[in-house]
Formats: structure tokens, C-alpha cells, sequence
């Protein structure tokens, strides 16, 4: 049956029928957009952080002393949190770290000051001495089932113990030079002598052509696959503000020390960890693992080795802390570690590790890091105590697991 007034219906069909093209295409920029800022929510706290904490102490937190100080006051903890984060997303726990890094250090200072071995004598020796603990503690998580976290509980009493018995309750002190370089030291006048280091810019200026070279080419990449990619102005955007960061970052080391050795360190762990965790096959069966242990035996993934070598990287890296505390102090003392389990965890979940495991990443697990130490730093500048300090950050991690709990439900998942 024909319409009688075909002309009334285009009409009607084409004012409140059709959708304008250009307002289509604007809503769906703007979803991408805030799509991508809710992934980069983590990124987005830390510069909130950054910029209260400016605020509040009249711009001395950006000081560049205050800025290096921030790296090599914290780089103890960024270190601790990639094994930590790696942990949990398997699915597990550790909650010995701190001991660990209280033992080798103590360890560490018996091989350079008393028997004055050779400063990266003592350096190897003391990451072994970690990798051992590791074994020790894997072998009874992966191979005997005991939770890790009984097992790690257990490490924590354990080594806390030895580290006592190694000092035998004194400091041990004055290391090598070249020893306390590992946490004290910097690159700086290698180039020679000038007010900004020009070494440090160039290194900036190469990491800032890096990072623009690798988007390009990851964005070119999904356009030859036919796969989504934000817009061109947000992708211009981001690379700007990024870039303009690193800057300014790299510009308050230059003008202060340099590159401090610390930095170097966390640079090549974030590096290779980073390869590990997204290119590896390790890295995928450790996402596998902590998503859901049952599918991944039942696919053949052999989930107690994953486990075993898991806790042996994370006494490397306990280790590895371990040195870098002792180093930066300048000393071996039996209160060393003291909650460094804790701030390890703390700087995982809040950087987006999920409790349940098979979430999480490096990045996150830095920035989660960062915003811990900028923490810290800006509330000691501000004069605040340290039983407030505590409770500030106690209250961070919980709003951190909340908005993770609260985004699984949102998305139907427990």
C-alpha cells in the first residue's frame, strides 16, 4: 500500500532519522578519548599527585635536587615493585622482601668492609646469596603447595633473623666508593664540566625520539591491519605532553648531578622486564597463570616451574634492592628493609594489579611506585609525621583495591 504523502515522510525520515555525520563523528572521538584516559587513569593520578603536592610546598617538589632525589630515595622500592608485581599477577604473595634485602645488604657488608673483598665481588656474591633465597622459597611453593604466603610469612621471620645474627645487632659502614656509587652515584662531567649536563640532555633527546618512533610505528601498524586507533589530534596530543614531561624531567636531572646510577638501573629492569612480561612466552604463561591456574595446567603450561623461577627472580631483585638501600645509606643496619614488603605491594595494586591476580603491569607497578615516593617526599617537606604519613598512604592502597574491586563489578566480573 503506497504512503500518500511520500513527501512528508523523506522529510520526517531525514530531520529526525538520520544522525549528523559531523556530530557522529565528534562523539566518537570523544569516547575514544575518554576511553584512553580511563586505561591511563594510573598516569593521570600520578600528575594529579605531582601537581597537589607543587602546590602545597610552593613549588619545591620540583626543585631538581628535590626531583633526583625522588629517583634515588625510591629506586630501593621501584625495584622491589616489578618482582612484586610479577608475583601477583600469578596469583601469589611475598612478604619477605623486606628481610631479604635486610639480609644481603647486612651479607654484602661482611664480604666489602670485613673481609674486604672487592667491591663487585661482594656486589655477585650478594645477588647469588638472593637468587639462593629464592630457591629456597620457591621449591616450597611451587613443589611441596604450601601458600606463599605462609611460606613468604615464614621468610620474612626467617631472614629477619639471619640478618641479625650476620650483624650481630651493630652497623656495619663505610663501603667502597665504587660501592656506594650503586646508590649514590651519578653520570655527571663526563663530557666535562658544564651547568647543564649535556650528556643527560642528549640521552633525553634520544629517549624522547624513541618513544615518538615506537608509537608511530605501533599506530601505523594497526592502520595496515584495519584495527581502531585514536585520532590523529589526541595521538599528537599525547606525544607532546609526554614528551614535554620526559623534558622537563630530564632537564631538572641536567641541572643538577646527571643521570643518577640508580635511574640507569631501573632503566634496564623496565626494559627487559617489560620484553618479558609482553613478548615471552614466560611473561604470557605468568598472565595465564594468575587468570586461572586450572586452564593453564589443563593447556599444558607447567605452572610449578613458572611458580619456581617466579620467587627466584623475586630474590634477585630483593637482593638487588637490598644493595641499593645499603649503598645510598652508606651503611648495613639491622632496622634496614623495615616495610619494604608493604610498600612493594602498596605501589603493585596501586598501579593496577588486581587482587585476584592475572592483571597488571611494569609500568603500573613504577607509577604506583612513584606516586608513593612523591608521597613521602612532599609530605616530609611539608613537615607532616610520619604516623600521619602512614595512614595517608594506608588509605591511598585502599581507594587503589576499592576502584579495582569497583571496576570488576561495573564490568560484570567478582
Amino acid at each position: 500500500m503506497s504512503n500518500p504523502n511520500p513527501t512528508e515522510t523523506t522529510e520526517s525520515h531525514a530531520v529526525g532519522g538520520t544522525i549528523n555525520p559531523v556530530e557522529n563523528k565528534f562523539t566518537e572521538r570523544l569516547s575514544h578519548i575518554l576511553a584512553d584516559l580511563g586505561k591511563n587513569g594510573i598516569f593521570i593520578a600520578l600528575i594529579a599527585v605531582v601537581v597537589l603536592f607543587s602546590f602545597l610546598t610552593n613549588g619545591i617538589l620540583l626543585r631538581p635536587q628535590n626531583i633526583s632525589n625522588l629517583v634515588v630515595q625510591n629506586g630501593y622500592i621501584l625495584v622491589l615493585a616489578i618482582g612484586m608485581v610479577m608475583v601477583i599477577i600469578a596469583g601469589h604473595i611475598d612478604l619477605s622482601v623486606g628481610s631479604v634485602a635486610a639480609f644481603v645488604g647486612a651479607c654484602s657488608g661482611v664480604f666489602a668492609v670485613h673481609w674486604g673483598m672487592p667491591w663487585w665481588i661482594a656486589v655477585i656474591l650478594s645477588l647469588a646469596i638472593g637468587a639462593a633465597v629464592g630457591v629456597w622459597q620457591g621449591f616450597w611453593i611451587a613443589f611441596v603447595g604450601i601458600p606463599a604466603f605462609i611460606v613468604t610469612l615464614a621468610g620474612m621471620l626467617i631472614f629477619r633473623g639471619l640478618a641479625l645474627v650476620v650483624l650481630g645487632n651493630a652497623n656495619i659502614g663505610s663501603f667502597p666508593a665504587e660501592y656506594r656509587g650503586i646508590g649514590n652515584g651519578f653520570l655527571t662531567d663526563l663530557l666535562g664540566e658544564f651547568e647543564i649536563d649535556p650528556l643527560t640532555l642528549g640521552i633525553g633527546a634520544i629517549a624522547i625520539i624513541a618513544l615518538v618512533v615506537q608509537q608511530v610505528r605501533t599506530r601505523l601498524g594497526r592502520q595496515k591491519y584495519g584495527q581502531e586507533v585514536e585520532p590523529l589530534i589526541w595521538f599528537i596530543t599525547k606525544l607532546v605532553l609526554v614528551g614535554a614531561g620526559i623534558s622537563f624531567f630530564v632537564y631538572s636531572l641536567a641541572s643538577y648531578k646527571g643521570i643518577p646510577v640508580t635511574l640507569i638501573i631501573l632503566a634496564v629492569l623496565v626494559l627487559v622486564y617489560g620484553v618479558v612480561m609482553n613478548r615471552s612466552v614466560f611473561g604470557r604463561h605468568i598472565y595465564a597463570i594468575g587468570g586461572n591456574r586450572h586452564a593453564a595446567e589443563l593447556s599444558g603450561i607447567k605452572t610449578r616451574r613458572v611458580d619456581f623461577w617466579l620467587f627466584v627472580n623475586m630474590g634477585v631483585l630483593a637482593a638487588l634492592a637490598g644493595l641499593i638501600f645499603t649503598a645510598r645509606l652508606n651503611l648495613a643496619g639491622p632496622k634496614a628493609g623495615d616495610g619494604f614488603e608493604l610498600e612493594a605491594i602498596s605501589a603493585a595494586f596501586i598501579g593496577g594489579a588486581a587482587v585476584q591476580g592475572g592483571v597488571g603491569t611494569i609500568g603500573g607497578a613504577i607509577i604506583g611506585g612513584l606516586i608513593i615516593g612523591v608521597l613521602n617526599n612532599g609530605m616530609s617537606i611539608m613537615g607532616i609525621g610520619i604516623e600521619w604519613q602512614q595512614a595517608v598512604k594506608g588509605l591511598v592502597l585502599l581507594l587503589a583495591v576499592a576502584f579495582d574491586v569497583y571496576n570488576k563489578r561495573r564490568s560484570g566480573g567478582r
